[in-house]
């Protein structure tokens, strides 16, 4: 699967001020009516519990030039750090982080187990156009802008 390319989104989630955010590795439109995606989350991944509990994300489809923030969110940073330096929009909710493609709020419809990971159902209540119309995308180990 590594020889197919996927676009850069990152996921977060905010619950009682707990915030957190994950580059996905993976995120497909499942649905447009009603407008549904799906993702993959390890289930090891701080994020994870997190997800479930907070039923409510938001996801930033990130644009070219946006690798450094995808590598920021690939790697597991402490929480502590991992907002420090990162530009978002000053809106409700789930954080969004500026300078995306796009921006995608949704809520939690179904969960399934998936080796190692846990395949999420999202529905989406709105999706909003960003400042970019080049997308980042991954393939062959690296980020490549389109």
């Amino acid at each position: 699967m590594r020889r197919f390319p996927a676009g850069v989104a990152v996921i977060t989630v905010d619950l009682d001020g707990e915030r957190l955010g994950l580059t996905l590795g993976t995120l497909v439109s499942l649905s447009l009516d009603p407008p549904l995606v799906g993702f993959a989350v390890k289930q090891e991944a701080a994020l994870h519990e997190l997800m479930r509990r907070a039923g409510d994300f938001s996801v930033s489809l990130l644009a070219a030039g946006q690798e450094g923030i995808a590598q920021h969110f690939a790697r597991g940073v402490p929480p502590i750090g991992l907002w420090q330096g990162v530009e978002v929009l000053d809106e409700p909710g789930a954080p969004l982080l500026a300078g995306a493609m796009g921006w995608l709020r949704g809520h939690l419809l179904a969960e399934h187990p998936a080796g190692t990971h846990t395949f999420f159902v999202g529905e989406i209540d709105s999706a909003d156009p960003g400042p970019s119309d080049r997308p980042l995308a991954y393939f062959g180990h690296a980020y490549h802008g389109l």
